[in-house]
């Protein structure tokens, strides 16, 4: 979903941007490249209270709900625009 708004907007605008929150490709190879080496040495992380769990699991979990707000966050501020910038018919 994150890819199909992404085409769209930049279809429609005509600007496609490759990173969201000063987060771009290269910051995110480099945190994948960190996280793999941390798993050579500790594949269990303890999150406070509620316990174990495998570092992939976890760093799934956080790539699916930032993915998910730069979906939303994405397609309001692309709506926004587009309400903008179309104006309204007045009768």
């Amino acid at each position: 979903m994150v890819s199909a708004e992404r085409y769209l907007a930049t279809h429609v605008l005509g600007i496609f941007r490759l990173s969201f929150m000063r987060m771009g490709p290269t910051e995110l190879r480099i945190l994948l490249a960190t996280g793999t080496l941390f798993l050579l040495y500790k594949p269990l992380v303890t999150v406070g209270d509620l316990g174990s769990f495998h570092l992939f699991d976890l760093a799934s979990g956080c790539g699916i709900l930032g993915m998910a707000v730069t979906l939303i966050v994405s397609s309001i501020q692309n709506t926004r625009f587009l309400y903008q910038a179309e104006p309204l018919m007045r009768r």
